[in-house]
Formats: C-alpha cells, structure tokens, sequence
C-alpha cells in the first residue's frame, strides 16, 4: 500500500463513495483529498504564565494620575521557553485578547482583573501561525510578526490583520471560538512597503474604528524608512488610500499604534538610552489623520528606566465600568535579561 492511499481512504470514508465506482472514485478523491486534508482545526498548546503584579509606576500607586491616565497596575509575565517576543496585542472584547510573537507564534487568552486592577492571565494558549497553505511559519526570518488588530464587519469581530516584518507583508486570519484559525491570506499594501526587507520595516498596523473620519482604513507605519524628518507609512482603504506619516521625535522611533473608540490615535514610540530603555505615547486627534497627512499629536505618557522594558505592543480596550484602557506589553527578545511587562493605564477624558 502507497503512503498516500490512508488518505483516499479516509477520504472515501468521509464522503460515502461506493468502492464499485472505481474510476470515478478515483478521478473524484485525486481533485478533492487535498482540500478536505488541506482544511485543519487550530492546533493550539495551552501553556501555564505565572505573573507577578506591579503595584507602582514612575512612584504612583495604582488609581493614581500619571498626566491624561490614571495608573491601573501591570504585570511581570514569565512563562515556558517558547513564550516571549511578544511584539503586537489586539483585545476581542472586555478581556480576551491576542498577541503575536517575533517567532511566529500567536498567543491568545483571558485577562482576570481583581475590580479595577489586572491580576491575572488565565486559559492561555499558543498556535503557530501559518502561512498562505496552512503551514506553520518556517524557522526563519519570514516569521517576524509585529502588529495585530481586529477586524469588524457590520459592527461584528470578522477576523484579526497582521503585520510581518523582515519578509515584510500583512496578512488577515479568521477567528474560531477567540482563536485564530486558518491559512493567511494575503492584504495586498504598497511595493515599496514590501521591499523594505529588514527588522525594523513594518512596526505599527492598526485599524480605524466606526466613528473615525477614516472608519475602517488600516494605517501601516514603519520605523526605518524615513524622508525629510518623518517616518513614511500608509493608509489602506477604499475612500483614504495613500501616503501618510508621522513626524520624527529625536531618540524614539515607532513600535505599535491603536486607535481610540472615537477616532483619536495612539501611537507607542521607543528609545533607548544608556543600558536602558524609554518609552512615549502620542494621541492624535482624529480629524488631524487623513490621506497626506504629517502625524504629530502630543505626548500623554512616558517611561524608562526600571518602570518599563522593551515596549513594542499597544492596545486599547473597553473596561467592564465602561472606562478606556491602554494596555502595553514589552518584548523581551527571549533575552533573560529582559522583561515581558504588561502595563495597564486608565485614559481620563
């Protein structure tokens, strides 16, 4: 018996073919075995996160103002060897939320919160995310994933879009049950977006909400590619197509970027310093993001030193009080002496 023939027969099972019909068994199950083997169910290894809280940030206790935000407490995150790299954040509702990792992992799970304050990640999982045939990403620089945000359609959850760097694309995925599922495929985005072909290409994808002036373009930002002082990015959608930037601040450059309920952007920029890291948030104003548009916005919080790590994932998400959060996340390049933080803020309007 050939290697292949389990497959025809399970195939055969599957759809009830009488084994008289020989010839048209055969001719039928060679087009379409591919296709049903080809469709599998989200692989997924749930993986146990211990965390430890942080009560203070820049010396403030939790529910105390820092600027625009009220301080809402975080967590130091340590989990097996293959969680880390955490570089994009996107949340499905209230609590449950995906992350992609620069290794080509997606992670996704539920944040437990004691009244207002995080305290916990529970019913964490981990799949690989595949590529255009359903295949887990190979080893290798084509993996890189960066940005995620959720898609809605008719004011549902549709499906997640995903930011690549290195092999430098976007890419959308369905969901099945909160979790990510199926074949990528493919988000078609500007020629010479693609042919940046490095680490630091394609940082920052976000997509804009109902009530934006620009409802449901995606921005792609990017940290390298600068002309005249700002960092080129991207608008994608039907009415807004075209270039956009944002103005270069000395020392930070772009890793993430979400937009608010009423149309306001966010955008998480980082620096380094010496042996350590710094960090900012700009909001721009909704009206102030269109088609050739220079991004500027105003800063409404900081970090660095010990109060912060490598901050690349940024996220918004709707408190069960009916408050805004701002959610950071940090990549600790699956270094040990780098932290994989979760920092949770209160926007005050």
């Amino acid at each position: 018996m050939s290697a292949r023939q389990p497959k025809y027969e399970a195939a055969h099972k599957m759809l009830n073919i009488p084994h008289s019909a020989t010839w048209f068994r055969a001719s039928i199950l060679t087009l379409i075995a591919p296709l049903i083997f080809s469709i599998s169910p989200v692989i997924a290894r749930e993986i146990l996160l211990s965390s430890e809280p942080i009560q203070q940030y820049q010396a403030k206790n939790v529910g105390e103002k820092i600027g625009e935000l009220i301080w809402r407490g975080g967590l130091v995150i340590t989990g097996p060897e293959l969680f880390g790299g955490v570089s994009g954040l996107t949340f499905l509702d209230n609590n449950q939320w995906i992350m992609v990792s620069d290794r080509g992992q997606f992670i996704f799970g539920t944040s437990i919160y004691d009244q207002s304050q995080i305290s916990n990640l529970s019913n964490v999982r981990m799949a690989a995310v595949k590529n255009s045939k359903g295949r887990p990403l190979p080893p290798n620089y084509s993996r890189d994933a960066e940005a995620i945000d959720t898609i809605y359609r008719d004011g549902e959850i549709a499906a997640i879009r995903v930011g690549f760097e290195n092999l430098t694309r976007v890419a959308d995925f369905d969901l099945l049950d909160f979790a990510p599922t199926g074949p990528a495929r493919e988000v078609v985005i500007p020629t010479w977006i693609s042919a940046l072909r490095t680490n630091s290409s394609l940082e920052s994808v976000c997509i804009a909400p109902k009530d934006a002036p620009i409802s449901g373009s995606t921005l792609l930002l990017t940290e390298s590619s600068i002309i005249d002082n700002k960092h080129r990015g991207w608008l994608l959608g039907k009415e807004d197509a075209g270039e956009i930037s944002l103005k270069v601040l000395s020392g930070f450059n772009p890793t993430d970027c979400a937009f608010l309920p009423d149309g306001d952007l966010l955008i998480l920029e980082r620096g380094t310093g010496f042996f350590i890291f710094t960090m900012q948030i700009r909001r721009i104003k909704a009206a102030d993001i269109f088609r050739g548009a220079v991004l500027e916005g105003n800063i409404i919080l900081n970090g660095s030193g010990s109060d912060i790590d490598n901050m690349e994932a940024l996220a918004v998400r709707q408190h069960a009080d009916g408050t805004t959060r701002l959610v950071i996340v940090s990549d600790d390049n699956f270094n040990s002496w780098e932290r994989t933080l979760w920092l949770e803020f209160e926007l005050v309007e």
